[in-house]
């Protein structure tokens, strides 16, 4: 049986041998990180040294890090307390902002997929009060980068606080919290090598968000719960391992870039999206011409290829992807997006596998390759 290749990262990493071994050390052994007693002080200990390790690799002070179930739920505690007609957010951001702060406004991004700033600018000037904007560091789907430094000098002169989901960009490029200048900002271990089921919302400030899980005062009072010991420290594990190995996941450009260079060559009509802009080193949003976004996920899955038209969290909708729509991007264009993306132990090898397959789905529906 021909092995399986992954790429689709950005719907959950691989996790990395390194963290599977610490998560079993630690869900091998008991405490409590609330009690008292020396269990309980052990549990402690592992919690706060990875709360050290996770603030290392954001740039951020340890008391700023509340752990969460993963970048949704930190995603919805800062979102639930907005008032909508006093909310910004983009037109791109994912669904743990959008459907959480239904009617909120939505700030246009340009055909590259990048906010418009002169337009979140317009916008802020005409609501009084406003209350909050929310930008994305990465897209999921096309891995753009957001100028949310730039957004965040715009809220805040409008006496506004921004609130920054990074869930696709940590571990995969240097993310400094203090830099951007956000307020909040959200992320997850299992975009980048660590386990499901864990992540955190970083603040600036401890009363700039409400408790959203309450009962038992854990996490400085803002996330009550008895905290996951293990997770926590196997996420602490991956965020060492992110920090020592940034340039690896950096090396991935080459490996994208020379794929999507070839492509263009064999694949007549073929587009790229939001190759105008800054991207995430492992994100290709790709458009095979005539050929749908559902045939292209299941033909490379037969041959032994796993990979995604958009978001995980939008599998199985057969409708335009609402990244692509906002972006001006035509339905017939957008409904033929496959998204690639690589990850720590993608080679060249599974690139070149990939193109093959590409191929060959691409002349099984008709098209004419530009190499024949």
């Amino acid at each position: 049986m021909t092995d399986r290749l992954y790429l689709d990262y950005n719907a959950t990493a691989k996790i990395r041998p390194e963290v599977i071994e610490a998560l079993a050390g630690a869900m091998a052994t008991v405490g409590n990180a609330s009690s008292v007693h020396g269990a309980g002080r052990d549990a402690r200990k592992a919690v706060e040294g990875a709360r050290r390790k996770l603030a290392a690799l954001l740039g951020a002070s340890p008391n700023q890090v509340i752990f969460t179930s993963g970048g949704t739920e930190a995603d919805n505690q800062v979102m639930h307390m907005c008032d909508p007609a006093r909310t910004f957010v983009s037109a791109v951001e994912h669904p743990a902002i959008l459907d959480a702060c239904p009617g909120a406004h939505r700030v246009p991004v340009g055909a590259d997929g990048v906010i418009n700033l002169a337009a979140l600018d317009a916008l802020m000037t005409e609501v009084d009060a406003p209350q909050l904007v929310a930008l994305m560091l990465a897209n999921n789907e096309t891995g753009v980068i957001q100028p949310v430094a730039e957004a965040a000098e715009i809220a805040h002169r409008h006496g506004a606080l921004l609130h920054c989901d990074a869930v696709q960009a940590v571990g995969k490029i240097p993310v400094n919290f203090a830099a951007l200048g956000a307020d909040t900002m959200a992320m997850t271990g299992h975009k980048f090598g660590g386990p499901q089921g864990v992540g955190a919302l970083i603040v600036r400030a401890s009363d700039t968000v409400d408790c959203l899980m309450r009962g038992g005062g854990q996490e400085s009072g803002l996330r009550g719960g008895t905290e996951s010991v293990a997770h926590i420290t196997a996420l602490g594990v991956a965020a060492e391992i992110a920090v020592e190995r940034m340039d690896g996941y950096a090396a991935l450009a080459g490996l994208r870039d020379g794929m999507e260079a070839r492509l263009v060559q064999t694949t007549p009509g073929m587009q790229i999206f939001g190759a105008g802009a800054a991207r995430l080193p492992n994100t290709s949003k790709l458009m095979m011409p005539g050929v749908s976004s559902e045939t292209q996920v299941m033909s490379f899955d037969l041959a032994g290829i796993e990979l995604s038209a958009g978001s995980a969290c939008s599998a199985g909708r057969i409708e335009p992807p609402y990244v692509l729509t906002a972006m001006g991007v035509p339905d017939s264009n957008a409904l033929c997006a496959l998204r690639v993306s690589l990850g720590w132990d993608t080679a060249e090898a599974d690139i070149e596998r990939f193109i093959a397959e590409w191929g060959k789905i691409f002349e099984r529906a008709g098209g004419t390759s530009a190499a024949e």
